[in-house]
């Protein structure tokens, strides 16, 4: 057995993570459109702007999306490369 606990950890934080409707929408939303700002995210899944940044509060602190400010607008993209092909395995085509 492995005794890097560590790393299930860490997996088991971002699987609880993405477990959200909300948060995989938005992971799944950045993995189509690559980029998004918090007022794009608001409009599509019709939720006050507050509830989103708190979802993408969360999705950074685990380091699964990151935010590049871009004068007053802050887009966010994918930053976790095991989170981009956990997302592509999920939702695939058959």
């Amino acid at each position: 057995m492995d005794n890097n606990f560590k790393a299930y950890q860490e997996a088991a934080d971002i699987l609880k993570a993405l477990a959200h409707p909300v948060r995989l929408c938005i992971v799944r939303g950045l993995l189509e459109k690559k980029e998004c700002n918090v007022t794009y995210m608001q409009e599509c899944l019709d939720l006050p702007q507050s509830t989103v940044s708190q979802h993408l509060q969360k999705l950074r602190s685990l380091g699964i999306v990151e935010a590049e400010r871009t004068g007053l607008e802050v887009n966010y993209k994918i930053a976790n490369e095991r989170v981009l092909r956990l997302i592509n395995t999920l939702f695939e085509e058959e």
